[in-house]
């Protein structure tokens, strides 16, 4: 039944961001409404019975980048946020038997790096260190509003003086944490912009130890290794505490949707209404402010400030009237990159994979964390070269993790779930350009490609495939609601980051419309399941509020 509401604030969008936005907008006072089109919440970072006893994170599937005080400031723990720590972390069996297996546990990896190269071996901690130090001088920049550095021509925006030093302050402080690096400099400025393959073969000579570190610097994104830009995302693994200690990625138990849930709670206690299957028609405005959403049942909840997280291309382009932006801007928009390469399939096994590098009976270390299938640079480099044609890679680069490893709420006694993210499989075929097979013509077969492909590594899984899920980049654009299937609301390019995300000039979660405001990915830090989006938003809405 349609109704009608007024609220201080509307979030649109129960992804994991928007839930935290809201959450505390309501913890400052705020009277707030969270509209998500979906049964159920979360977003990617979502949990859901696809089949019976089976509890599949559909999407996001590990977690590591969740800001500590999201955590603790929302008292996520006591509303049921337990997150069980992955070790070892990393597991990439080879064609030839052998195996490199890594992780956390002291000692671990130059052991296991040694078989392949003493060298590296001795190499290693160093480069670990630079990437933990490069790291330490990027984190506090995720938990804070970008700065706009740029001279906007006034037609473009004019800024008040208060944000004006307001972000000279921010960019002073960037400045003096990266003076901190000293010698140090010229590679952190490297890995934040260059590519990840020159660096990697810098470092280490083992093909092994390369592909396995690679990986980490190419999944959600359409680039190849040797891409100015790749080497930013290497920075990742070492990034982040919610498992427990720098860098280590853990598993929710029950699954991501677990975590969205016990963010939905902590809301709900601070008194947010969450509408679940309440899909936005439109962005409702009056000039040049917002003044609220109208629903396509016919709803209509009125507030003076609306915060989407969903991406720029939805809230701007299409639930808003695009004449009430400037055309700057609205150019500005159309022209985001949403370049997407990925696809996520979820298998329902039997049995654990038993790897002929590494054989075992039932559960053993390796299963813990991910499973890489991409046992050289050229590999990864011909997986890139297939997409970059519009084809999906021929041999796929396939990262696998089995949370029933650890957890055993997600699945029946005795069976496990495959949880594989692909790469590289590009929205755009070159085949559907051209009149062709579409992915929803292909989809299946090719997920029997990468199921064989596993099956060369570990032979006993294609006969323990009891279910599956497969989702193509389209599907994730038609399931998530995400522009091209980009999993990070815009790619995460050197050009997209930062003051430039969502675009220049527009680093603070505002817009040109009075009250309307970007809480997701879609804004500055960009993607991954940090909650660092939606807080940083919180903050910039609560400063024009009070």
């Amino acid at each position: 039944m349609a109704k009608r509401a007024a609220y201080d604030v509307v979030v649109i969008g129960g992804g994991h961001n928007g839930l935290v936005c809201a959450a505390y907008l309501a913890k400052a006072g705020k009277k707030v409404a969270v509209v998500e089109r979906r049964s159920v919440l979360g977003g990617c970072a979502t949990t859901e019975e696809l089949w019976p006893g089976y509890k599949v994170s559909t999407a996001a599937y590990v977690v590591s980048l969740l800001l500590p005080e999201i955590i603790r400031d929302l008292k996520l723990r006591a509303h049921g946020l337990e997150i069980l720590p992955r070790t070892p972390s990393s597991f990439t069996p080879l064609p030839d038997g052998r195996s490199l297996l890594m992780g956390p546990e002291p000692g671990l990896n130059q052991r296991e790096i040694a078989k392949f190269s003493p060298a590296d071996a001795e190499a290693f901690p160093r480069y670990e260190a630079l990437l933990e130090r490069v790291a330490s001088v990027l984190e506090p920049v995720l938990s804070q509003t970008a700065p706009d550095p740029l001279p906007l021509p006034p037609e473009w925006r004019r800024v008040g003086f208060p944000k004006k030093m307001r972000d000279t302050k921010k960019l002073w402080s960037l400045y003096q944490a990266m003076a901190e690096l000293g010698e140090d400099l010229p590679a952190a400025v490297e890995i934040l912009t260059g590519a990840a393959r020159p660096i990697l073969d810098r470092w280490f000579e083992s093909d092994a130890l390369k592909a396995t570190l690679a990986t980490d610097a190419i999944i959600g994104a359409f680039l190849s290794i040797s891409s100015p830009g790749s080497a930013y995302v290497l920075l990742h693994h070492v990034m982040g505490e919610a498992g427990g200690a720098r860098g280590v990625w853990g598993y929710v138990r029950g699954g991501m949707g677990a975590l969205s849930e016990a963010i939905a709670s902590a809301a709900t206690e601070m008194g947010v209404d969450i509408y679940r299957e309440t899909a936005v028609d439109e962005i409702l405005t009056n000039g040049d402010k917002v003044v609220g959403v109208s629903m396509a049942d016919g709803s209509q909840f009125d507030a003076p400030v609306v915060a989407s997280s969903v991406d720029a291309n939805l809230t701007f382009l299409k639930l808003l009237d695009p004449s009430v932006l400037p055309d700057n801007f609205r150019q500005a928009v159309q022209n985001i990159d949403y370049a997407s390469a990925s696809m996520k399939m979820n298998l329902a096994l039997a049995e654990p994979p038993n790897f002929t590098a590494l054989p075992s009976k039932g559960i053993a270390p390796h299963h813990h964390g991910t499973m890489h299938i991409g046992p050289t640079l050229e590999y990864i480099e011909r997986a890139y070269d297939d997409a970059k044609y519009g084809e999906p890679s021929k041999s796929p680069v396939i990262e696998m993790t089995m949370a029933t490893s650890v957890d055993e709420t997600l699945a029946p006694k005795g069976k496990h779930i495959l949880s594989c993210f692909i790469q590289f499989t590009p929205y755009k075929l070159a085949s559907a350009e051209q009149g062709g097979a579409t992915w929803d013509d292909i989809k299946e077969s090719y997920a029997d490609r990468c199921v064989e492909i596993i099956g060369q590594y570990a032979p006993n899984v294609p006969g323990a495939v009891e279910h599956r899920q497969v989702l193509s980049p389209v599907d994730l654009e038609r399931v998530y609601g995400i522009t091209g299937g980009n999993i990070m609301q815009g790619a995460m390019n050197a050009n997209q980051l930062f003051c430039f995300r969502p675009i220049a000039g527009w680093a603070d979660y505002r817009s040109p419309v009075g009250g309307l405001y970007l809480c997701g990915a879609a804004s500055h830090p960009g993607g991954g399941v940090m909650g660092a989006c939606g807080k940083n938003a919180a903050a910039e809405i609560l400063r024009e509020l009070r």
